[in-house]
């Protein structure tokens, strides 16, 4: 196994972006959230190679540089989700234009990659080995009431948003598991049928574990979120309502049936390693329209941030 030293790069990073952040140093006041998840996955990777002697980073470089666009494609849904629910607000962002986009791309590029290698770590580290259950019957009878259950779970908080907006972070699950189980592909229900449930739960811990850094790493940067949740905005751990840490983990879980289903419709890769059958490279074409739609709504996303969820700037 060849040394690898990626890791000790970003414990440097954010070893130094911490103590310039906390300094007051700019722009490290304002970029320390980004530097600190970068850093925080490249330790990770490392530490995933060292105990597997494999790693995202190292052994499957191009299906790690595609989960950045995907990651910050998949995270704008949400910020699009939240320009109507008002769930959370920026402060202190960068004035310029071209800047501040850059820095979105940045941050929500992290989210899958983030959450797929600390599921790997957990993995090599043995967590969850030995865990089994009764295998669950193989049916598609499931398909229906969880299509349904995904539409009511993104549509109801449209509707009574003051409510269910928990919902959001639900959804996708519902939705896209069926697709992924009859398509053959990286599927949660086909693991439970098998009885073996050890992804499902490194996937909730892997969620915990971001959730919480997520927030700590926000709260002492100047360039932040803050959260104005209807009824759990009182009592708070940084800058979350304690019960909104209860959403981390599925939202973890949403993470990988949205991933894989993007990596269907691309033909190939997915999370964990799984190949959809077709041999060769994505088709050009494809590749080009998933551009443009990334552009669309990236923009699209991005300027209603500007005027909706930013509420101050630098």
């Amino acid at each position: 196994m060849r040394h690898k030293y990626h890791g000790f790069i970003g414990l440097g990073i954010l070893v130094i972006s911490e103590a310039l952040m906390l300094a007051g140093v700019h722009p490290f006041t304002t970029w320390f959230y980004s530097l600190a998840w970068w850093s925080y996955i490249l330790i990770v990777d490392q530490a995933v190679y060292h105990v597997k002697g494999s790693s995202l980073w190292v052994n499957r470089r191009g299906e790690f540089l595609f989960l950045i666009p995907c990651s910050a494609g998949f995270w704008m849904i949400f910020e699009g989700i939240n320009v109507y629910l008002n769930n959370w607000s920026y402060i202190n962002i960068p004035d310029e234009t071209w800047i501040r986009w850059i820095g979105y791309f940045i941050a929500y590029g992290t989210v899958l990659p983030a959450i797929f290698e600390t599921t790997e770590l957990l993995e090599a580290l043995g967590l969850y080995r030995n865990i089994k259950i009764k295998p669950i019957s193989k049916t598609r009878a499931w398909y229906v009431p969880f299509t349904f259950t995904g539409m009511v779970f993104l549509f109801a908080p449209i509707f009574f948003p003051r409510y269910t907006f928990p919902l959001v972070w639900l959804c996708f699950i519902f939705l896209l598991e069926p697709l992924l189980h009859a398509r053959g592909g990286p599927s949660l229900m086909r693991q439970w049928e098998k009885g073996d449930p050890r992804t499902f739960f490194l996937l909730l811990t892997a969620g915990l574990i971001c959730g919480v850094l997520w927030e700590f790493w926000n709260f002492w940067t100047s360039t932040k979120w803050i959260y104005t949740v209807p009824f759990f905005s009182r009592l708070k751990i940084f800058e979350m309502p304690v019960l909104g840490f209860l959403g981390f983990p599925p939202f973890a879980l949403e993470c990988y049936v949205a991933y894989n289903a993007m990596a269907m419709l691309r033909g190939k890769g997915g999370w964990p390693r799984h190949e959809y059958g077709r041999a060769g490279k994505t088709s050009p074409a494809f590749m080009f329209l998933s551009l443009v739609l990334f552009i669309f709504i990236f923009v699209l996303v991005s300027r209603s941030i500007d005027f909706y969820t930013a509420r101050s700037f630098i």
